[in-house]
């Protein structure tokens, strides 16, 4: 099959990755392989390649927002059959008896495997993953247009829980800080939930579309949005802007840090923080964050911008990523979709 390994991290645009040939991967018990279709690109793929995050293993083929096809199903599996269509997520395995697992917590799990980070991912034509944490993705959904939803869209998920927003919060008013593939996905959501959302994002075409998307007021990190926020998300990796979603909250109101590498938190003075304001980091995902969002995403058709690339092709996806060129997700297209050169990926309402 063919790949595209790490093996030494490097800047995104020295070309880390490198092309391998490697026999198909077979699956042990508890395990299915995937004949992969679809690989969105994620920032934690570029952390992991440029050295942000340390490696967890080297070589290691990164990837973690993985559609594909199961085509070998390992002894002691239940629920898989070939032919099945699944997706995996950044969570690879817990060891399902922690306290943190016993207590529903399982992304906070000190013993858990992330896709593409403890294992291979999907930045190949075959991948192999625990059964148990593999997802089913809604019906109807494209390939390519499924690929984001995988990482992206359940974080983001996560994020607006963590930061107190369901659909328990009509008239609510959020802040998204930083408006990427993500958080693009997130205002969806909140949208549906009945919430006003206020963007704040560095590029004027960013902000154009965020109003598009729905968004009550769009603008710069360091401007102040016109009303007090209930709550904010920041998907910058960047500590300044969690200062400014700092600012920005009303009394009581939670910042939540959807982030797993931050450059940095600058001093704050304890005013901005007083009144039962709280900062929250947001860590990894769970398999319910995965049934709940992909359910909800069917639901209200949340639509997936995206740039289509080929396998080969993932060092210049990275490349974009990194100079902040990328509108919406790159997906790298793999296996059976490598004819394709784009693929419209909006769900139809």
């Amino acid at each position: 099959m063919r790949t595209m390994a790490l093996r030494q991290p490097a800047p995104a645009a020295e070309s880390p990755l490198v092309p391998e040939d490697r026999p198909d991967p077979e699956p042990s018990a508890g395990e299915i392989r995937l004949r992969v279709t679809a690989c969105a690109v994620c920032r934690t793929d570029l952390q992991i390649c440029e050295g942000d995050l340390a490696p967890r293993r080297l070589p290691v083929v990164p990837g973690h927002q993985v559609v594909g096809v199961v085509d070998a199903v390992g002894d002691e599996v239940l629920g898989w059959a070939c032919g099945d269509r699944a997706g995996l997520t950044w969570l690879a395995g817990t060891d399902g008896d922690c306290r943190f697992c016993r207590s529903g917590r399982e992304n906070l799990c000190e013993a858990a495997t992330f896709t593409g980070w403890d294992r291979d991912g999907g930045y190949a034509e075959s991948v192999t993953a625990r059964a148990d944490v593999a997802v089913r993705l809604p019906d109807g959904y494209p390939d390519l247009a499924a690929a984001p939803l995988l990482c992206g869209g359940i974080i983001g998920y996560r994020a607006l829980r963590v930061a107190g927003i369901g659909p328990e919060s009509r008239g609510a008013r959020l802040g998204l800080y930083g408006f990427g593939a993500s958080a693009r996905l997130a205002l969806q959501v909140a949208r549906a939930w009945g919430v006003e959302a206020f963007v704040a994002t560095r590029a004027a075409g960013e902000r154009d579309r965020a109003l598009q998307l729905g968004a009550a007021w769009a603008g710069g990190y360091d401007d102040r949005p016109p009303v007090p926020l209930d709550a904010a998300v920041t998907f910058a990796p960047v500590g300044s802007v969690v200062a400014s979603a700092l600012r920005a909250l009303d009394r009581g109101g939670v910042v939540a840090i959807n982030a797993i590498h931050l450059d940095g938190l600058p001093a704050m003075p304890y005013e901005d923080l007083w009144l039962e304001r709280s900062i929250r980091s947001v860590a990894n995902v769970t398999r319910q964050d995965a049934r709940e969002f992909l359910a909800l995403a069917a639901q209200i058709g949340i639509v997936t911008d995206i740039e289509t690339h080929p396998l080969e092709a993932a060092n210049e996806a990275l490349a974009r990523l990194a100079a902040g060129r990328v509108t919406g997700s790159a997906v790298l297209v793999v296996g059976a979709l490598s004819g394709i050169v784009a693929e419209t990926s909006a769900m139809p309402r």
